[in-house]
């Protein structure tokens, strides 16, 4: 009888050690696609993610670099001092977006283009995103904005 017992308690923990590790890789699987990286434009230079990649890239819209197209289509530069990467966005942009100010876009790299399907810019004037300024400071372009 305590053979039998001491049997089914190790059934019970094994079991429960399974569940607990398949539920692990559950979670951690569906997580990872909800996560967007973070990458500066030099990062992106230096190293280009891979087409289906979705990651975040920030930094400075580029000066002279904002052209509009047809409909909501827009094609700009964002850099970080050290590198700069083509943007292009089909969408309405955010009324804060202009030239020489910060911005974050969500999308993926493909051809040497990053492809936004998202733009976030600054939203008062001093504001500028912590990845964005941390990028800027990197190369040395980042100016404290004057109170």
């Amino acid at each position: 009888m305590k053979n039998l017992k001491k049997q089914r308690r190790i059934q019970v923990i094994a079991l429960a050690a399974l569940a607990l590790a398949v539920s692990t890789l559950a979670i951690g699987s569906a997580l990872k696609d909800g996560i967007n990286y973070f990458r500066s434009p030099s990062q992106v230079t230096e190293a280009p993610p891979s087409p289906s990649e979705v990651f975040r890239i920030g930094g400075l819209v580029e000066e002279g670099s904002l052209k509009r197209g047809q409909g909501e289509a827009v094609i700009f530069s964002v850099t970080d001092g050290g590198a700069t990467v083509p943007v292009t966005f089909t969408g309405v942009l955010p009324d804060l977006f202009e030239e020489n100010q910060g911005m974050v876009g969500t999308g993926k790299y493909v051809n040497g283009v990053f492809e936004a399907s998202e733009i976030l810019a600054k939203h008062d004037e001093t504001y500028m995103p912590r990845e964005v300024v941390d990028a800027l400071k990197e190369q040395g372009v980042y100016q404290v904005p004057e109170s």
